[in-house]
């Protein structure tokens, strides 16, 4: 066993994984994790930099996972840096402070690397399913799509990934770039789709996304569809975690979504504050994900890019 932090570091959150990892028999073991609401991205798909605020937010939040990592005893610790850090001018000031709190430098790493973590965290758990029933596997067995804040990675593989790109739809960008109402009207709402529609067209040069077999949902914006689709009253994730949402629910829950005020998301009880104003464009690129890739359900993961990072630690 190797005791291992992994940390991932988004547009919209920060979360910290301490597990111990076993890399002969397979088997992670959390011992914590947990994820904060930094919008570390606040404002960089307009300005190009990572705002002041933005950044003492996401140092507070390193502060409190050091402790963490400290009080565990991990033997090693990565920390990943995904969308916003890439896109900003002033990305070494990121650096810096992270590297002053941890003593580790964040990797900001590609769109193909974030790609590969997220097919890791969220597909060894299949296998070991499909072991068990004894199901036979093909090329492009899963699509896995990782709904970011400020970009989607969209990856095919079986064991390993056989094709995978990054575009810049997120639940973030497209709220900040497109600024819906309160509740979105029909043209906002056709603006959001128009985007994601054009980003989908690019994913779709690289990316087979009609032909694999089984659409696997990660991340905050997947998990909460789920949620709310399955009528939680609190989050629970051992019941989000390998649940099975129709389109026809998802569709339901994005119509919802989309139609609301930000006091009537505020009144449902599993939406994380720091969702509520980014959650319905999260929704709509769920959907449209669906809709290109005629998908009749999505399995949502909550094992993701963070237990991918844990994995390449261990």
């Amino acid at each position: 066993m190797t005791r291992v932090a992994a940390i991932d570091c988004g547009t919209n959150s920060i979360r910290l994984l301490v597990a111990d990892a076993d890399p002969a028999t397979g088997e992670i073991t959390d011992l914590d994790r947990r994820m904060t609401i930094v919008r570390l991205g606040q404002g960089v798909d307009r300005t190009g930099r990572l705002a002041p605020e933005a950044l003492e937010r996401t140092f507070a939040a390193c502060r409190e996972y050091a402790a963490v990592i400290k009080e565990l005893g991990a033997e090693r610790i990565r920390f990943v840096a995904t969308s916003a850090s890439r896109d900003a001018e002033n990305r070494d000031d990121f650096v810096r402070g992270v590297l002053d709190i941890l003593g580790v430098e964040p990797e900001v790493i590609s769109g193909d690397q974030e790609a590969a973590f997220s097919f890791m965290g969220a597909t060894k758990e299949l296998h070991a399913d499909k072991a068990d029933k004894e199901g036979a596997e093909r090329a492009g067995e899963y699509l896995v799509v990782d709904i970011g804040g400020g970009s989607t990675e969209f990856v095919v593989g079986s064991r390993s990934v056989e094709a995978a790109r990054s575009v810049d739809i997120g639940c973030v960008r497209m709220t900040e770039r497109h600024h819906p109402g309160d509740p979105a009207t029909p043209e906002q709402i056709a603006a959001i789709r128009a985007d994601i529609e054009a980003a989908l067209d690019l994913a779709e040069q690289s990316v087979p996304l009609r032909e694999p077999r089984t659409l696997v949902g990660l991340a905050g914006s997947v998990t909460t569809v789920a949620a709310i689709a399955l009528g939680l009253t609190a989050y629970d994730s051992a019941a989000i975690h390998h649940s099975r949402i129709s389109h026809d629910e998802v569709a339901a829950v994005t119509e919802r979504l989309l139609a609301s005020t930000h006091e009537e998301r505020t009144r449902i009880p599993v939406l994380h504050p720091g969702r509520i104003d980014v959650i319905a464009a999260g929704a709509l690129v769920l959907l449209a994900v669906m809709e290109r890739t005629g998908a009749r359900e999505v399995v949502v993961s909550e094992h993701d890019i963070l237990d991918g990072i844990a994995w390449s630690v261990a």
